[in-house]
């Protein structure tokens, strides 16, 4: 079975870390085009309650 031949330096590790972790950050907010509210991309807006300039539920209540 294959070993390694040699211990893997702090940065190489750090950079395999690095890799990983960028692809657990948070996706990227989009601007509704109704309210201007920052809202996640391909979602209903949580503060208008319009999706592709459409109102899809209601928000009076909240």
């Amino acid at each position: 079975m294959a070993a390694p031949k040699r211990k893997k330096s702090k940065a190489k590790t750090a950079m395999r870390k690095a890799q990983w972790m960028k692809k657990l950050s948070i996706p990227g907010y989009s601007i509704c085009p109704e309210c201007n509210q920052p809202k996640p991309p391909h979602k209903v807006c949580p503060h208008c309650g319009y999706y592709k300039e459409k109102e899809v539920i209601s928000v009076e209540g909240f």
